[in-house]
């Protein structure tokens, strides 16, 4: 099939700044795109070449968006499963498909496709409401502390806290759920897998993750992680079995726990492009992003090696402020040596919320990481 400057139709189910980042590559290639989000105001719309306001959990929105084109793929994993079935059924390529996405969106699924297929996981117990955890306790089948989580519709920190005793179960949603092992971690680190069609593999390398301690979400992305080799291999082996357990097309995000025994435990997959590589736009002979375009189109894999070491620093709305965004002193960090910025467009801005990301590249990584530190002070994600 010729997808570039053709009659090619590429579909995208969500329409944030994954998307956005996306659509940089298809511009590229000359690649039509729709794409389907709820808001008017997604960073995708001034990129795609339509753009349809819609539900991704309404069956029939998702079936007559994905009827206008030739493959479908997704930036978010909350989108109506059963559509991407019936669109499969019809003829549609889906990728990945709904298949691995319906268990994928499911953490107590995700574990027990770990288990089913002898990967290292955590040790967890699973629970139809939130409301039985209590009773676990009392009666000794669980003990403090431990990570509860939503078996469904986290998202960037939000389903998921650290339960330490009985009166941090207060508030959590009464809905099916999962209670994890506190893993005593030296760090979280994060493999890329990109899978075509044909069975063509590859790695990008590890990569070591530093999170912020409210809000659960990715502060800083260290590529190459600083961890022996053997370490870096042991986390690429458990990431290649995870990709061949779901046999998936496009990227594999496998996000892990390295124990302090230096074994390496699965922690949970996203099977899109993930905040985890977003400094291989700068970093990476390819990026991430084009990267997912070509195994989704079935073309060959481009180079995962990097060009020089990278960190990122995720860009997030400061705390105490809402409303209309202002990156304060984004010209100062513009001075700095190997500094790139990358806006996502999205005008409002609250606390936590994802706003944009700064690459930082150096061939020195331990620079880089001063650098980071730099940014991350510097730059302020406010309000007017």
């Amino acid at each position: 099939m010729n997808y570039f400057s053709s009659n090619f139709k590429l579909g995208i189910l969500g329409g944030g700044q994954l998307g956005k980042m996306l659509l940089n590559e298809t511009r590229k290639f000359d690649i039509q795109t729709h794409v389907l989000d709820p808001s008017n105001e997604a960073p995708c719309k001034i990129a795609c070449n339509l753009f349809t306001k819609g539900d991704l959990m309404d069956y029939d929105t998702v079936v007559n968006f994905g009827r206008q084109v030739d493959i479908l793929t997704f930036e978010i994993e909350n989108v109506n499963v059963d559509a991407l079935e019936t669109l499969e059924k019809e003829g549609i390529k889906v990728y990945p498909s709904s298949k691995n996405l319906r268990v994928i969106q499911n953490k107590a699924k995700q574990k027990l496709f770990y288990l089913d297929h002898n990967l290292p996981t955590s040790e967890f117990s699973r629970f139809a409401y939130a409301s039985e955890i209590e009773d676990a306790i009392l009666n000794g089948g669980l003990k403090f502390p431990f990570v509860w989580k939503s078996a469904q519709f986290g998202y960037d920190g939000t389903g998921v806290k650290i339960v330490r005793a009985l009166e941090d179960l207060k508030g959590l949603p009464n809905g099916e759920c999962i209670a994890e092992e506190l893993v005593d971690f030296k760090n979280e680190l994060a493999v890329i897998v990109a899978r075509n069609p044909n069975g063509e593999i590859k790695t990008y390398p590890v990569v070591e993750m530093e999170f912020h301690p409210e809000a659960n979400q990715v502060e800083y992305v260290i590529c190459p992680a600083r961890i022996p080799n053997e370490v870096a291999e042991k986390a690429q082996e458990v990431a290649l079995n995870a990709s061949k357990a779901y046999n998936h097309v496009g990227l594999l995000a496998v996000e892990l726990f390295q124990t302090k025994e230096d074994d390496i435990l699965i922690n949970e997959v996203a099977p899109r492009p993930h905040n985890s590589g977003h400094q291989t736009i700068e970093a990476s002979y390819t990026s991430q992003f084009e990267q997912h375009v070509r195994a989704i189109l079935n073309l060959p894999l481009g180079n995962t090696n990097s060009k020089v070491g990278g960190i990122m620093v995720n860009l997030v709305g400061a705390e105490g402020h809402t409303g209309d965004v202002i990156y304060e002193n984004i010209d100062a960090i513009m001075k700095m040596d190997g500094v790139t910025p990358h806006i996502y467009g999205k005008r409002q801005t609250r606390p936590f919320r994802k706003m944009g990301h700064v690459t930082i590249v150096n061939e020195d990584l331990n620079a880089a990481r001063r650098i980071a530190e730099e940014v991350k002070k510097t730059i302020k994600v406010i309000s007017k």
